[in-house]
């Protein structure tokens, strides 16, 4: 299994309360308020969406663990230049092939609930995004996080339909060394040609204000 599992939109200059009021509307819904990933140095704020998704908009702190791991390091380094999208994220069961492949393994990842509970998963892939923002990170879930998944933090009212990417699908294949797997299954990418630094270049929702570029 392959697919899409969100979005991550880093802040920009403005911070965090102004970047998620300015996306919100723009989009007529609401967000959730995520959380702190203590291993990564970073909160988000959450948009559910259709599909098991979601928007995640990330901001770096002022902490030790965001100099040291490598999604602190992206989310600051897509901040420094103005915010904006900063990479996209498959969900996989198992992350060894790509752990094998890469020479390293994944880390862990955390976020606290209110209640006490506790999202956990693992992730690899953030130094290839960094290197190469065109190719996404790989994140597994942790058993027992079903009904924790941002997408499921309230009724979602947006759809993510459309990707438009600065790069090569060529590039992607090879990174996720996966050809006959489409992770953008309900998902259409526009590909083009970068005449910059490859990457995201915008995100398309239906939402309740319609279709909305982003």
């Amino acid at each position: 299994m392959m697919r899409l599992d969100h979005v991550s939109y880093a802040v920009g200059p403005d911070g965090m309360e102004a970047t998620v009021e300015r996306i919100t509307d723009a989009l007529g819904v609401e967000r959730v308020r995520g959380g702190i990933h203590p291993r990564f140095g970073t909160r988000n704020a959450i948009i559910p969406l259709e599909n098991r998704q979601y928007l995640e908009i990330v901001e770096v702190l002022d902490h030790p663990s965001a100099d040291k791991a490598p999604f602190g390091q992206a989310v600051r380094n897509r901040s420094l230049v103005g915010g904006g999208w900063m990479g996209w994220c498959v969900c996989v069961d198992d992350l060894s092939p790509f752990e094998e492949r890469l020479g390293r393994k994944a880390v862990p990842g955390n976020r606290k609930f209110p209640d006490g509970q506790e999202l956990t998963w693992q992730q690899i892939g953030i130094k290839g995004l960094i290197a190469d923002p065109q190719v996404p990170y790989l994140l597994r879930w942790n058993e027992g996080s079903d009904e924790l998944h941002p997408s499921q933090a309230y009724p979602p009212e947006a759809t993510l339909t459309k990707l438009s990417i600065a790069g090569s699908p060529d590039r992607v294949t090879e990174w996720l060394a996966s050809p006959r797997v489409d992770p953008f299954e309900d998902v259409d990418v526009e590909w083009i040609a970068p005449s910059g630094t490859p990457g995201i270049m915008s995100v398309t929702f239906q939402s309740p204000k319609g279709n909305v570029t982003i």
